[in-house]
């Protein structure tokens, strides 16, 4: 796929998703809740496609397929562990709606500093929710660069790829919050959904002649791919340290957990945690198919994130479907990308800065949280310039720091016992174990970091909480509320 066809459709795909953000932003009304939650007023069609884009990125048509080309079926299991998170998308979900619209909260970590009424709270979950994302955000224009590169046989060069995608990401981000963010998200996942449909069906067909006829071949050349626990990669250690904390990713990751705020209704919220099931599960096939056809077509990459660009330069791929993939799989990138930043901005103006200014207007808010938009992009295009390997291994190793999030939110809706200072112990100490164990390589007893970190976060919530005294007025009345609400719309 020559250079040029590739920066025209490029182009093309700016201009449209520039077009639509631009539409979104004469929708767009005044204040911090317009532009980073869209006013609270998302249908469920398009809440569902924005979840989905926001949470389906580079990690899926890359780095998941990678994970299935080193490691077979057992990478099937474990994206459906992440699946079978959604659970808790469906319980908390409700509650975070009710508690967001009541108290107006803009952001999860704000949420928290509230219920445990403290504003260190908010500022440290804010700033470890900075620390991890960052490099989750980078490994989104890693996979951008590394896809560029690849199709275009390195004519275009990795950083102008990483480049580019930032930009992108930037300015639809800037031009309308999260409005922007969701109408364009809506484009891509939509694209990313029919494209890789599309592509998969051209590869099992024009390589394989059929689904059976490629699942005989995987059977009779790599047998150890359809078991468990395959040919090594997922033994049980490995497996653990990886689904721990993607089984939670709805609630710790917190560009995901802000969209509970954002929907119209409870029955919007419905409608988009169904569509957002649907969706994952036909991706998560088609991510699992490309890494078992790269196996069966490319059996010696030296680097697994490589199997899709590969893939996409055979001849059974035509140049119109590869050119499609490519846009889908940069626009799953890029809408994580945006979504990160928006929500990483409005939690430094909100749960930082109006924390330390609590004189200023509400002008001055918005116009700090679009401030820090290119300043973020510029921190996670300078960490994407290392190109760390490994696409689907470093998404888990934020995942990893950001468990520690989950005991203070679980505990916030269910334990009036828990403490601020019970959280903020446990965000400092479990993100800290998660960041030295990660860059050490140190693995306790076999165990990743975010079996680790998930543990101490948990025990020192826990015990620092039995110890310190509770805010007992705030969580009687955050809980009684909840209680009193979700009675009458008969939630469980």
């Amino acid at each position: 796929m020559s250079a040029s066809t590739i920066y025209i459709a490029l182009f093309l795909y700016f201009i449209v998703g520039s077009i639509i953000a631009r539409h979104a932003k004469r929708k767009l009304g005044g204040g911090v809740n317009e532009y980073f939650l869209a006013g609270r007023t998302l249908g469920g069609l398009v809440a569902a496609l924005t979840y989905s884009a926001t949470t389906y990125s580079a990690f899926m048509l890359v780095g998941l397929a990678g994970f299935t080309y080193i490691g077979g079926v057992g990478a099937l299991g474990f994206e459906l562990i992440y699946l079978s998170g959604l659970v808790l998308v469906a319980f908390f979900g409700p509650r975070f709606w009710l508690v967001g619209k009541r108290y107006n909260y803009l952001t999860p970590t704000e949420m928290l500093g509230d219920r445990y009424q403290s504003e260190t709270v908010s500022i440290v979950a804010a700033v470890a929710s900075v620390v991890f994302l960052i490099p989750y955000s980078s490994v989104q224009l890693i996979g951008i660069g590394a896809l560029l590169e690849g199709v275009s046989g390195g004519a275009i060069p990795f950083l102008a790829g990483v480049f580019i995608a930032a930009v992108i990401a930037v300015y639809w981000t800037w031009t309308g919050g999260l409005r922007a963010v969701a109408w364009t998200d809506s484009l891509q996942g939509a694209v990313m959904l029919i494209v890789a449909i599309l592509s998969v069906l051209f590869i099992v067909y024009r390589g394989f002649g059929g689904f059976e006829a490629m699942f005989v071949e995987i059977e009779t050349r790599y047998p150890d791919w359809l078991t468990v626990p395959g040919p090594g990669f997922f033994n049980f250690h490995a497996f653990v340290g990886l689904t721990l904390p993607w089984f939670f990713f709805s609630l710790s990751n917190p560009q995901v957990s802000q969209r509970l705020f954002m929907p119209r209704s409870l029955n919007q919220m419905r409608i988009m945690v169904m569509g957002f099931l649907g969706f994952g599960f036909i991706y998560t096939l088609v991510s699992i198919l490309w890494g078992f056809s790269a196996r069966l077509l490319l059996p010696d990459l030296d680097v697994a994130d490589q199997a899709t660009p590969a893939l996409l330069g055979l001849d059974i791929v035509p140049s119109a479907i590869a050119m499609l993939v490519m846009l889908g799989i940069s626009a799953a990138a890029i809408s994580t990308v945006n979504s990160i930043i928006l929500t990483l901005s409005s939690m430094v103006t909100r749960d930082v800065f109006k924390n330390i200014r609590k004189e200023a207007t509400e002008k001055i808010e918005l116009l700090v949280g679009r401030i820090f938009i290119p300043v973020f992009t510029l921190f996670i295009l300078a960490f994407a310039t290392l190109r760390l390997d490994l696409i689907a291994a470093l998404s888990v190793a934020s995942s990893a720091g950001l468990l520690v999030m989950v005991p203070a939110l679980i505990g916030a809706f269910y334990w009036k016992r828990g403490t601020a200072t019970g959280v903020i112990v446990s965000v400092i100490a479990g993100g800290t174990t998660a960041t030295v164990l990660q860059y050490s390589g140190w693995q306790p007893l076999g165990f990743w970091p975010g079996v680790w970190s998930g543990i101490i976060a948990t025990f020192l919530f826990v015990g620092v909480s039995l110890l310190t005294r509770p805010p007992k007025e705030k969580a009687e009345e955050f809980l009684g509320y909840l209680k009193q609400e979700l009675d009458q719309k008969r939630i469980i």
